[in-house]
Order: C-alpha cells, then sequence, then structure tokens
C-alpha cells in the first residue's frame, strides 16, 4: 500500500516552485499533496501525484534534480485526535516518524516573505483567501 513521492530540489529563490507545478500542469499531471520545504539556499518540493512516473520524466526533462521514493498515506478519520492516534502508533513502535503532510485538500498554506502585499496581488483574482474562522468551522 506504498504511494510514490517525488521529492525536487530547488535554489531557494523566486520563481522556482511555479515552475515545478507549471511543468507539471503543462504535461497533464496533476498534483494530489505536496510539501514545500527550505533552508537559506534551496528547497525540497515534496509531491505525490496522479502520474508519478510521468511527472518524475517531465521534471527530469526540464532539468530538475527529482528523487522518487516509497511514502506511506492514511485516510484519518476527521476527528480530534485522529492524527496523533495513528503517529502515536509508529512513534511508540519507535519507529522515525520523519515529515508528515496532507493530501487532496483545495485548502493550501502560503508561507510568503510579505503576506500584505501577497495578500493585495490576490485581492483581485479569481483565489478565495481563508479566514482562521473558516478553517475552524471545516
Amino acid at each position: 500500500m506504498n504511494v510514490k513521492q517525488l521529492s525536487v530540489f530547488i535554489e531557494n529563490k523566486a520563481g522556482r516552485v511555479s515552475e515545478v507545478t507549471e511543468t507539471l500542469g503543462k504535461a497533464g499531471v496533476s498534483i494530489r499533496g505536496f510539501s514545500v520545504s527550505d533552508t537559506a539556499d534551496y528547497g525540497i518540493i515534496r509531491l505525490v501525484l496522479d502520474d508519478p512516473d510521468g511527472g518524475r520524466a517531465v521534471l527530469h526533462e526540464a532539468g530538475f534534480a527529482v528523487k522518487m521514493s516509497d511514502v506511506l498515506c492514511i485516510d484519518l478519520p476527521d476527528v480530534p485526535g485522529g492524527l496523533a492516534g495513528v503517529l502515536k502508533i509508529v512513534s511508540d513502535a519507535g519507529v522515525n516518524i520523519e515529515y508528515v503532510y496532507s493530501l487532496i485538500s483545495t485548502y493550501v498554506v502560503i508561507n510568503v516573505a510579505d503576506i500584505d502585499r501577497a495578500t493585495a496581488l490576490l485581492a483581485n483574482k479569481p483565489v478565495v483567501l481563508v479566514s482562521q474562522e473558516v478553517i475552524a468551522q471545516a
């Protein structure tokens, strides 16, 4: 029951995440889940795609460094403590949890250097910004 994940290694500079997602979109590959982490100099985009082999091929062809690995995907119950219960089973057994992220959601968190400017840029676009109150009710 493993799922294939791509890890794409990029420079930490404006536009690189957009290039990866645009490359996949133009190739007709859908992103089902993702995580982006960074350091001062580089970033890692972790992706779960509908077509991991196709995604790896188009990203590699576009010049990105890509690694494919197996991960677990769990359908959690939407109850308080649902995630904690699953993680506790694994960690109590001494298995290190390296990272966790969610899939198949239309709510996406974006951390930007200038939140006010990004908010203003998105204000007149077909983008719905979600408030803390909406998240609390989801």
